[in-house]
C-alpha cells in the first residue's frame, strides 16, 4: 500500500495574502494555489522547471488592472508576476517562482475584424491559428508563421516578437502590431501606437508613469543613437527585447511598441492588440529539394534565394527520419519519393513560392525547376526534387516541418535533443560556415543533434541530445553555450535570434556593453521594484536585482534524477514529456486531448498529467517507495485483508485529509483514455498507460468507486445477461433506477443489450464460430476466401445488428465469414487500472487468437478502440500476438473482389466521422475506407471533427457528463444536425455512434453498413 503524500511545498504567506486581497476586491477570474496547478505550470518547452506560488486567471481587463494596482502597494512590493500565454517558450520566459498570470483561459476573444482596412483587434490570449481561422472567410491572415501556431497566443507572440518561416517576406510580430493596450504596474491602462512629434511632446509633459516612460525612451534614443546602431545588428532576426533600434519607425514616428514587443512580459501586461493582416496568397507552390549532405543543402540555399522564393526552410536527415516514423508522414510521403539508385537524403530544402497570379507563379517555379534539373548531380547541388501545388497540400508539408520541432524530442534513448542554443542567427551568407563550426563544437563533445530552420533568414535550430538527469552531461550546458556565444560573435550574429532571451539573458550585459544600462533604465521606469518577470532581459538599477543564469535555475533533470531508474523506466510514457505543448492544440476539429478542450484546465492535458505524475513519482521516491515493486505486491495481495485500512483511508479523504495523490487522481479521472496523445504528441506521451499504472497503486490505499467494478466486469457478465436482457435493460431505462445508479454507482446511463442475440443471428445465416478444427477441415480454396471476425463486447452485445450486417456485407462480396468465440478483450479493465485482471484477460484472449492466427485465416476487428488494444496495451503483457486488422485494413487488400460490384452501383457521396483512436493510432487506415468506397464507385470525404466526448464509458459516468456534452458540442453537434449531411454520415467508432444517439437521438451507420445498404438496394 502506497503512503500518503501529506507534505508539499506550500504557497508563501505574502503570496497567500495577495491572492486573498485580490479575491476581496472582486477579482472576477480564478485564483489558484493548489499544488497540481502550480506543478502543471512549472514547465515550458525549455530545460527548466520553476514552481510558481500560484496561478491567476484574469477574465477581464479590470482583473489585470486589479492585479497591477494591488502589486503597487508597499505591502506587496515583493510579489512577482509573470504573464503566460501558451507556455511554449524554449528558454524559460514564462517560468517563475512568483505568481503566473495566465490570460489564455479567458481573455481569448477576437473583438473586431476590419476587412476593408485589413486589421483585427484581439485579446492577448487568442491563439494564432484561431485568429487565422476567423480571418480565412475574409481572405486574410496574420502573417508571422510559427511551428507552435496551434497553441501559441498573440500575447506570447508579442512578448517574444515571434517569427518563423517566411520572415524574410513577412517580418516579425512587431512589424504587424498597430496598437497595443497594456496595463502598467501602477494600474494605468495605456494604448500605444506610432506617435507624431506633437503627440509625443504632449505625453512627455505628463507627470505620471506614462510621461516618465515616454521621456526616458525618447531620451535614450536621441542621445544613444550611434551606440544603438553599432550594437543592434542589421539582421532579419534583429534583437528581441527592448528593441531600441526601432523606437522610431521608417516614417520617423516614435513607437513605444518596439520596446514592448519582445519584452517577455517584463514591462507590462499586454491585454489587447490591434494587428495588421494580409491577403492570403491565391496560389502557392512548394519545391522539395533533396541533397546528399546537410552542408550542401545549407550552402545551396543562398543560391536558391536568387530565384526569388517566398521562403526557404531546411531540415536534416535526423529530423526527416523522425518524421517518417510519425503519423504525420502518411500525409506527405508522396511528396518525398525515393527512386532506385538515389543517394541517401541527408538534407532537404523546402522552397515556397506564393503569388496572386497562377501563371506568374508557374513561371517562377519553372525557372527554379529548370535550374535544378540542369545542376542535378553536381558537387554540392541537389539530386532530386518534387513540386507541391495548392495551399491545402502545401500545409501538410509545413505541418510535417512544424511537428519536426517536437519530434526531435522523441529520439530514442535517455539523451534527448533539447533547446538551449537552438535559435542562433547570423547573416545568411555566413550560415553554412557558422554551422560547420557549430557542428564541430557538438562533435567535440560527442553529442548527437538535429537541425532545421529558416536558412533564408540565417536562423537554424540546433538541438543537442543531452540526458539532463546525468549531472556530468548537465554541465555541458554552460560550456557549449559559452562556445556558441563566441561563435555568434565571430560570425556577426546573435545567440537569441528567434525564441527570446529568457534565462539566457545573462549574456545581455556582455553583448550590449555600455548600452545595457539603458535597458536597465527602461526596465526601471516600467517596473521600479522588479516585480514583472524578474531576471529576464534586464534588471532595474536597484539592490538585489540580478539576471538569471543558465546554470543557476532549477532544471527538470535535477528533479527527475531523484526518481529511481527502474521507476522512470516503468513510467517512461510520462518521463520524456518535454513541454512542447502540442496537447494544447486549440482546434476543436482536431482529436488532440478532448479533456483539455472541454475544460481549458492545464491539469487536464497530457502535459499537465505527465508533469503531475513526474512529481508524484519524485515524492514517492523521497519516501523510499519503489512503485514497480509496489505494483507486484498489489497483484499478490489479498483484497479483504487490506479492506479495513482502505475504508479508514477513504473516510479520512472524505473528511478532507490532504494527499497529493488525490490531486493526481483528479487529473487522471478527467482523461478519456482516447489515446490521441499517443499518436499526436511528438514525444508519444501515453496518458492511458501511466494513468492505468497510477490507478492500480492509488486504489491500493483507497476504495474504488462502484462504477469501476461495473465497467470492468461488464465484458465478463454481458454474455450471461444477453441470454435474458430484459431485467438489465429495464434497470437502464427506468427513471428511478437511473437515479439510483447515478447517486450510488456513478453512472448516468448505459446502452441496452440487444434482444436479438448474435448467436441467434449467426445461426440464422449459417455462420459458424471459428475453431482450429473447423478451419482445418476447409478446402484450401475456401480458406483463402475466408475471414474471422474477432468479437468485442460493445458491438457484439450492444450493437448486434452491426456485426450481422458486416457478416452480410462480406458474404455479399463472396467471402466465407467465421466469428471467433467471444472472449473479454480487457480494455475497460486497463482503463480503470485493474492491471492484474487485465493481464489475465489479455493472456487468455491471446491464446485463442494465436491458435486462430496459426490457421492463416485473417483476423479482423470491428471497433477501432477495442481492436487497436491488441497493438498497444496487449504488447505490454503478452508475446507473439497475431495481427488483428481493422476491417478496412483487411478489406483494402481485397479490392480486386470489391471492384467487381462497382458497375452495378449508382454513385453516392458520404462523410466519414472517424474514431479518435483510429485517426491517431492507425492514421493510414482512414484513407483505406476512402479506397474501398472509391473501388465501389462511391465518394467518401473525411469530415474534420474532434472527439465526440464518449470514449468507451467516459460519457456514461456521472462525473463526466457535463464535460462529455461540452466536447460533443465543440465539433460533432453541428455536423450531425446539418441538413445537408442527412443520409451521408457514417461513423467508425461504437462510442461515437452511441454518443450521437444519446445527444441528438440520431442513428449514424458504420461505413460497412452504408455499403451493405447500397449493395442490397442495387442487387
Amino acid at each position: 500500500m502506497i503512503p500518503r503524500i501529506s507534505t508539499v511545498e506550500t504557497t508563501q504567506a505574502h503570496y497567500v495574502s495577495f491572492i486573498e486581497a485580490l479575491q476581496a476586491k472582486g477579482f472576477a477570474g480564478e485564483l489558484n494555489q493548489d499544488y497540481a496547478n502550480r506543478i502543471a505550470l512549472s514547465t515550458d518547452n525549455s530545460i527548466y522547471q520553476l514552481l510558481p506560488q500560484g496561478v491567476l486567471y484574469p477574465k477581464t481587463l479590470e482583473d489585470l488592472v486589479l492585479i497591477a494596482e494591488l502589486s503597487a502597494q508597499a505591502a506587496f512590493s515583493q510579489v512577482t508576476l509573470t504573464p503566460r500565454g501558451g507556455g511554449t517558450g524554449t528558454n524559460g520566459q514564462s517560468l517563475t517562482d512568483g505568481l503566473i498570470v495566465d490570460v489564455s483561459k479567458h481573455m481569448n476573444g477576437i473583438l473586431e475584424i476590419n476587412e476593408h482596412e485589413r486589421w483585427v483587434r484581439v485579446q492577448s490570449g487568442v491563439v494564432k491559428d484561431q485568429l487565422n481561422a476567423a480571418l480565412k472567410p475574409y481572405g486574410l491572415f496574420f502573417a508571422p508563421e510559427l511551428s507552435t501556431s496551434n497553441r501559441a497566443t498573440v500575447g506570447g507572440m508579442i512578448n517574444t516578437d515571434a517569427s518563423g518561416q517566411g520572415s524574410c517576406l513577412y517580418g516579425k510580430t512587431r512589424d504587424h502590431v498597430l496598437e497595443l493596450k497594456s496595463v502598467l504596474l501602477d494600474g494605468t491602462v495605456w494604448s500605444s501606437a506610432p506617435l507624431e512629434e506633437d503627440e509625443l511632446a504632449k505625453l512627455k509633459l505628463r507627470e505620471d508613469r506614462v510621461g516618465d516612460i515616454h521621456r526616458l525612451v525618447d531620451d535614450i534614443y536621441s542621445n544613444k543613437k550611434e551606440l544603438i546602431n553599432a550594437k543592434f545588428p542589421t539582421l532579419n532576426r534583429c534583437l528581441t527585447g527592448y528593441d531600441l533600434a526601432h523606437i522610431r519607425d521608417e516614417s520617423g514616428r516614435f513607437n513605444l511598441n518596439s520596446v514592448l514587443c519582445g519584452g517577455e512580459g517584463s514591462l507590462a501586461f499586454i491585454a489587447e492588440a490591434k494587428l495588421n493582416v494580409l491577403p492570403i496568397p491565391k496560389f502557392a507552390a512548394l519545391v522539395n529539394v533533396k541533397y546528399d549532405s546537410f552542408e550542401s543543402s545549407l550552402r545551396d540555399a543562398k543560391a536558391l534565394m536568387d530565384w526569388g522564393p517566398t521562403s526557404i526552410e531546411t531540415i536534416d536527415s535526423k529530423v526527416l527520419n523522425l518524421a517518417m516514423g510519425d503519423i504525420v508522414w502518411d500525409t506527405v510521403k508522396d511528396y518525398f519519393p525515393e527512386k532506385e539508385g538515389d543517394p541517401e537524403t541527408l538534407g532537404i530544402n523546402l522552397v515556397e513560392y506564393t503569388a496572386d497570379d497562377e501563371s506568374a507563379l508557374q513561371a517562377r517555379v519553372n525557372k527554379l525547376t529548370q535550374h535544378l534539373e540542369k545542376v542535378a548531380g553536381e558537387a554540392g547541388k541537389s539530386f532530386g526534387f518534387s513540386v507541391v501545388y495548392g495551399g491545402a497540400e502545401i500545409n501538410k508539408v509545413w505541418g510535417m516541418r512544424k511537428k519536426a520541432v517536437g519530434l526531435l524530442g522523441n529520439a530514442q534513448g535517455q539523451e534527448r535533443p533539447i533547446p538551449f542554443v537552438e535559435d542562433t542567427a547570423v547573416p545568411p551568407e555566413n550560415l553554412a560556415d557558422f554551422i560547420m563550426e557549430f557542428r564541430a563544437v557538438l562533435d567535440s563533445h560527442g553529442l548527437a543533434y538535429g537541425m532545421f530552420g529558416h536558412v533564408d533568414a540565417g536562423v537554424l535550430h540546433v538541438r543537442p541530445a543531452i540526458d539532463m538527469k546525468d549531472e556530468a552531461q548537465e554541465s555541458m550546458i554552460r560550456e557549449i553555450t559559452d562556445q556558441v556565444v563566441a561563435l555568434t560573435q565571430k560570425y556577426h550574429g546573435l545567440l537569441w535570434g528567434e525564441h527570446g532571451k529568457g534565462v539566457r539573458s545573462e549574456y545581455s550585459p556582455a553583448f550590449f556593453g555600455e548600452l545595457y544600462v539603458e535597458l536597465q533604465r527602461i526596465k526601471g521606469v516600467f517596473d521600479p521594484h522588479n516585480q514583472l518577470n524578474p531576471g529576464k532581459i534586464a534588471t532595474p538599477v536597484i539592490g538585489g536585482a540580478e539576471l538569471l543564469k543558465i546554470d543557476a535555475v532549477q532544471t527538470r533533470g535535477q528533479l527527475d534524477r531523484q526518481i529511481s531508474a527502474k521507476t522512470r523506466d516503468t513510467y517512461n510514457s510520462a518521463m520524456f514529456c518535454n513541454g512542447n505543448g502540442a496537447c494544447y492544440n486549440y482546434d476543436p476539429k482536431d482529436s488532440m486531448c478532448p479533456s483539455w478542450k472541454g475544460t481549458r484546465e492545464r491539469i487536464h492535458s497530457p502535459k499537465g498529467r505527465a508533469s503531475l505524475i513526474r512529481e508524484w513519482l519524485r515524492l514517492m521516491s523521497s519516501q523510499g517507495i519503489d512503485l514497480t515493486e509496489e505494483s507486484s505486491r498489489i497483484k499478490a495481495s489479498n483484497f479483504f485483508k487490506s479492506l479495513p485500512t482502505k475504508i479508514k483511508n477513504t473516510l479520512k479523504k472524505q473528511k478532507g485529509e490532504y494527499d497529493y495523490s488525490h490531486e493526481v487522481h483528479e487529473a487522471m479521472m478527467g482523461c478519456l483514455a482516447c489515446k490521441s496523445c499517443v499518436g499526436q504528441c511528438p514525444i508519444k506521451v501515453n496518458v492511458p498507460d501511466f494513468r492505468a499504472r497510477f490507478l492500480e497503486v492509488y486504489y491500493s490505499r483507497y476504495l474504488r468507486p462502484a462504477k469501476d467494478y461495473m465497467v470492468g466486469s461488464l465484458e465478463f457478465m454481458v454474455p450471461a445477461l444477453s441470454k435474458f436482457p430484459a431485467p438489465y435493460n429495464w434497470a437502464m431505462q427506468n427513471k428511478v433506477m437511473k437515479r439510483v445508479f447515478k447517486q450510488y454507482v456513478g453512472m448516468v446511463d448505459s446502452p441496452t443489450i440487444c434482444k436479438h442475440t448474435l448467436v441467434k443471428g449467426l445461426k440464422e445465416r449459417g455462420v459458424e464460430f471459428a475453431s482450429v478444427e473447423k478451419i482445418g477441415g476447409m478446402a484450401a480454396e475456401q480458406r483463402e476466401k475466408s475471414v474471422i471476425i474477432v468479437q468485442d463486447a460493445f458491438t457484439s452485445f450492444f450493437e448486434t445488428q452491426l456485426v450481422l450486417d458486416i457478416v452480410d456485407l462480406l458474404n455479399e462480396l463472396g467471402f466465407t465469414v467465421m466469428v471467433a468465440p467471444f472472449m473479454p478483450n480487457g480494455k475497460p479493465l486497463h482503463v480503470h487500472g485493474f492491471m492484474q485482471a487485465f493481464e489475465k484477460a489479455a493472456s487468455k484472449n491471446a491464446s485463442m487468437l494465436r491458435a486462430l492466427g496459426q490457421t492463416g485465416v485473417p483476423l479482423v476487428g470491428i471497433d477501432p478502440s477495442m481492436t487497436l488494444t491488441y497493438r498497444q496495451e496487449y504488447t505490454q503483457v503478452v508475446d507473439r500476438l497475431p495481427t488483428v486488422n481493422l476491417i478496412q485494413e483487411w478489406l483494402a487488400t481485397q479490392q480486386e473482389v470489391v471492384v467487381t460490384r462497382a458497375s452495378t452501383l449508382p454513385a453516392h457521396s458520404y462523410k466519414l466521422m472517424a474514431h479518435c483512436t483510429e485517426k491517431t493510432s492507425a492514421a493510414a487506415s482512414i484513407k483505406l475506407w476512402q479506397q474501398i468506397y472509391a473501388a465501389l464507385g462511391q465518394t467518401l470525404e473525411v469530415e474534420a471533427v474532434g472527439c465526440c466526448g464518449m470514449s468507451g464509458t467516459y460519457g456514461h459516468e456521472a462525473d463526466n457528463l457535463a464535460t462529455s456534452k461540452t466536447i460533443y458540442d465543440l465539433s460533432w453537434r453541428d455536423v450531425v444536425n446539418d441538413r445537408d449531411n442527412r443520409g451521408k454520415l457514417v461513423a467508425s467508432g461504437y462510442s461515437c455512434r452511441s454518443q450521437v444517439k444519446r445527444m441528438d437521438n440520431q442513428q449514424i451507420p458504420h461505413p460497412a453498413q452504408a455499403l451493405l445498404d447500397l449493395l442490397r438496394a442495387n442487387r
